[in-house]
């Protein structure tokens, strides 16, 4: 199938899940919503100090659990009974969210790595063997290259931004920007670029590929990812197409 024609451009994407209140952002309540108002999902993982895989978009635990410390430093023992925002809903392993799943819907599955390739195997390890539709997604290019490599069927989306206020080196921001390691590191299938800094003349390099936007928050953003991309992931606001 021709990937313009396949769910990561026909089908809107919701930001780690459809969250509203009562229902965390990628929690398991998120993602039933998503799936329940025909939506592909998007979430974000991370591997603990065991190994453990979990579903989780923030370095520290502090926005969404009130609790100290980085996730990275925890197993799955000290978060296990941690609660999103107060609400009864725990931070999910990415086993829990594909039994949950089980297909009903496609996810875009964002690997949270910025640092040395290592747990992207552990990610494919637990997903080789669902049996819905998926894709990962990174703004590490040297993950994505993992998956080019041990799974090249996969389709692989490189993420960027201009990187305004981010705490990166200048080199590495200058190249992440514009996407310098695309065609020998990743290659992506396709790109996935932060709303605000679209349109751009690096994106438009690569206009073989489809272009996802994110974050839609409003129904104004909307309105220019129609414009500026092919396909768009939204929080906030609901897509009516």
């Amino acid at each position: 199938m021709n990937i313009f024609d396949s769910w990561l451009v026909q089908k809107r994407i919701a930001h780690r899940g459809l969250f509203e209140e009562g229902k965390p952002e990628n929690s398991l309540a998120a993602f039933e919503n998503a799936i329940a108002n025909n939506y592909a999902i998007e979430l974000d993982v991370r591997a603990l100090k065991d190994g453990t895989i979990v579903v989780f978009h923030d370095d520290k635990l502090g926005r969404m659990t009130g609790l100290d410390g980085y996730i990275s430093n925890c197993t799955y023992e000290d978060i296990k009974d941690a609660r999103l925002l107060k609400t009864d809903e725990c931070i999910p392993t990415l086993e829990q969210v594909l039994a949950l799943v089980n297909g009903r819907t496609e996810l875009l599955i964002e690997i949270k790595n910025m640092n040395k390739v290592g747990f992207e195997k552990d990610v494919y390890k637990i997903l080789s063997t669902y049996k819905g539709e998926w894709a990962v997604e990174s703004f590490n290019p040297y993950s994505l290259e993992w998956f080019k490599h041990n799974a090249p069927h996969i389709k692989r989306g490189q993420l960027s931004s201009f990187f305004k206020g981010e705490n990166l080196g200048c080199i590495k921001k200058f190249a992440l920007k514009r996407m310098l390691l695309n065609n020998k590191i990743s290659e992506p299938n396709f790109i996935c670029y932060n709303l605000k800094d679209l349109p751009n003349r690096f994106v438009k390099k690569y206009s073989e590929l489809p272009l996802i936007a994110w974050c839609v928050h409003t129904p104004e953003d909307i309105e220019k990812a129609k414009k500026v991309a092919d396909n768009y992931i939204f929080d906030n606001v609901r897509p009516k197409s």
